[in-house]
């Protein structure tokens, strides 16, 4: 990490930040100090993208779960270089922390670019399968939102099938979904983009 990474964990993390072990009971008013819908963000990397959309989205509090200390501590500099009191940045496993979520208290769920797993005898460990969807959902208050984001075009119909087949999912696109304005451009993306490989979102919201 750099020396700036290093000092936004050592200073800031006391304020923003709780690891998925220590976080039972889960208390969303304790945390934010106040009552307001919750975005889950699903490995959120360096950051980027969470800050920019906290920072036009100040009514709705944003967790972001990641395993990868140097994004944790990006996301900790960026956050309080953008005096942003709507975000937090817990440490640990992302399903382990959905499980101790109440049911119906997720406003929606961000998972953008998780990894694709692209070996097929490794599929069993993408985030986007019936089990895991089944548990989102759970979590997804009605009328609530699942927003999938990828690059890879397989992982992408693969997560297509499996959102279609949650019987309390539905697509108001009715496949993919038009690339959303509020969902930012980031560097991973545009690396993506330049390396030919076309963005796939997918929109689902629980009923």
């Amino acid at each position: 990490m750099s020396g700036r990474q290093t000092a936004a964990l050592e200073q800031l993390w006391p304020a923003y930040g709780l690891r998925v072990a220590d976080a039972a009971p889960f208390d969303p008013v304790g945390l934010f100090g106040r009552r307001a819908p919750l975005v889950l963000e699903i490995g959120s990397g360096m950051g980027d993208t969470t800050v920019e959309m906290a920072a036009v989205d100040p009514d709705r509090d944003y967790l972001a779960v990641e395993v990868h200390t140097p994004g944790i501590a990006n996301l900790l500099d960026l956050v309080h270089r953008r005096g942003l009191g709507n975000v937090r940045i817990a440490e640990g496993d992302a399903l382990d922390l959905v499980g101790l979520l109440p049911p119906d208290s997720l406003d929606a769920v961000h998972v953008f670019f998780p990894d694709p797993w692209p070996k097929l005898r490794h599929h069993k460990r993408r985030l986007i399968q019936p089990a895991h969807v089944a548990l989102l959902r759970s979590r997804l208050a009605v009328g609530g939102t699942l927003h999938c984001a990828t690059d890879w075009a397989e992982y992408a119909e693969s997560m297509r099938v499996t959102l279609d087949g949650d019987p309390g999912l539905v697509n108001p696109h009715g496949g993919y979904a038009p690339r959303p304005a509020h969902r930012p451009v980031t560097r991973f993306e545009r690396r993506a983009l330049a390396a030919g490989r076309p963005i796939a979102d997918l929109l689902y919201r629980k009923v």
